[in-house]
């Protein structure tokens, strides 16, 4: 079955291609639509930025998102936009420019040239999703995309001026979705229900799962893989649902982390923060937090806040469905409890009670867009002025993320006050022996956990001081 898909409105029937095609070569390659540009070809720089755009129930959403890292199969069904088909042919006044590019042109703010379309694909889609962003969400906007040769304020001021107005009311046309393409060799699936998920992957175990792709593609973006199997999830109607009840909040194992941060940010608003850190938007718009899980990272950002919030995932295969605890998911580096066969259908998140407190903190040599050398998430239980129970969970300490028993001993039934948090920290050696790497030595990492039980004293006794790094 072929894809479809539009490219600056010009529709796409894709054969004979492989699946493991990025969408950036194919739009370069293909296409010949060279003002995308490679940067890094792992979605930091965001010199590929490109806009998906989707009309759903009569209301288009615009993502931007790294092209380096999404394989051509991904965009089956949507609506592509790059710097060329921004063209604008209503205003005089900006002479065939999109309000975006003529603002960053009369700012000064275009840089060398290389970067510059990543960063007007990004203002773009801001442009058509906040009529009147903050100079905070401007940020965050850009926080995807690094080069600053010409200096921040001018591309900032471009953003101001560009992204005013009502957000654009363009209708998309829709396009059928696939079941199975392939080329040579290579065979890419999209099920469309837990039913055909299970089935296919009965029948092909080997296959690589495929959501976001914000860890996949770089076996295609970097090592140039051949991958002769893929599932993709993000088809799959239940795997995106997120339900609420008035004891928890579960979310698909597709559900992206920005489809996610609204009810995080409403829920767990420490947590909110930490997800708001995981890459940058473009990043975010396909990253799920069931990836998270699955990928069995030690420095996944959202398993130790999964593992101190007690959450809990549920696994599936063609003999049915179980659940565990998120901490009890990993085994050792890069290795988890599935079986041939199984899958991630979801994660539950319990609310908190009114007695319980939740924080998060990631450490890492910059704000945004870095892989974190530590990350400490803490919930506890209060009965008046003492700890009735503590969960404490640390990921960069261990080749998994896990709960810090000894630490959770020391807290447990004793009263509130920075003694017990400072006999808490110096546990924090008997309960972890890191190691050194790149991002920090394992000295490093464990004068910086302990010194988090001091962080997480001052917050909760003084939530309305800062003490925190933050991006502005």
């Amino acid at each position: 079955m072929a894809l479809q898909f539009s490219i600056n409105g010009v529709k796409n029937n894709v054969e004979a291609i492989s699946p493991t095609t990025t969408v950036l070569d194919y739009i370069r390659d293909k296409l010949a639509l060279t003002g995308t540009k490679e940067g890094c070809a792992e979605g930091d720089c965001g010199a590929c930025t490109i806009v998906m755009a989707e009309t759903s129930n009569g209301h288009t959403r615009y993502q931007a998102v790294n092209s380096c890292l999404l394989l051509l199969p991904q965009i089956a069904g949507k609506n592509i936009i790059t710097v060329e088909g921004l063209e604008n042919k209503t205003d005089e006044n900006h002479k065939s420019l999109d309000p975006v590019q003529y603002a960053m042109a009369q700012s000064d703010g275009t840089q060398c040239g290389f970067c510059t379309p990543g960063f007007v694909m990004s203002l773009f889609a801001l442009r058509k999703s906040n009529k009147k962003p903050t100079e905070a969400v401007i940020h965050d906007a850009l926080a995807g995309n690094l080069c600053r040769c010409t200096g921040y304020r001018p591309i900032v001021d471009a953003a101001k001026e560009a992204c005013v107005g009502s957000p654009n009311k363009d209708v998309f046309e829709t396009f059928p979705l696939f079941s199975k393409y392939g080329s040579d060799k290579q065979a890419f699936y999209a099920p469309k229900n837990i039913e055909e998920m299970t089935n296919v992957y009965d029948a092909n175990p080997t296959a690589t799962i495929l959501c976001g792709g914000t860890d996949v593609g770089l076996e295609v973006s970097k090592e140039r893989k051949m991958i002769e199997e893929i599932i993709y999830t993000s088809h799959v109607a239940e795997l995106l649902q997120i339900t609420e009840t008035e004891t928890d909040i579960t979310f698909g194992a597709a559900v992206t982390y920005s489809n996610a941060l609204p009810y995080i940010e409403k829920l767990f608003p420490s947590f909110a923060t930490l997800v708001t850190r995981i890459g940058s938007i473009q990043i975010r718009n396909v990253g799920t937090i069931g990836g998270n899980i699955g990928n069995a990272s030690p420095i996944g950002d959202t398993l130790p806040c999964l593992i101190a919030l007690d959450a809990t995932i549920t696994l599936c295969s063609k003999v049915g469905e179980r659940s565990l605890a998120v901490g009890e998911f990993f085994l050792d580096y890069r290795k988890t409890v599935m079986k041939e066969g199984e899958f991630i259908t979801n994660v539950r998140i319990p609310k908190l009670g009114p007695s319980q407190k939740f924080r998060t903190y990631k450490i890492s040599k910059r704000y945004d867009q870095d892989i974190s050398a530590v990350i400490g998430a803490y919930r506890l239980d209060f009965d008046g002025d003492t700890i009735a129970k503590a969960w404490v969970a640390y990921g960069g300490l261990a080749p998994i993320p896990k709960r810090a028993s000894r630490c959770e001993k020391s807290l447990t039934a004793k009263k509130w006050n920075i003694v017990t948090l400072r006999s808490a920290s110096r546990k924090i050696s008997e309960d972890f022996q890191p190691i050194s790497d790149f991002r920090a030595t394992k000295d490093y990492r464990l004068k910086v956990a302990a010194n988090l039980f001091e962080r997480l004293y001052q917050d909760l006794e003084n939530p309305g001081q800062p003490n925190d790094v933050v991006s502005l």
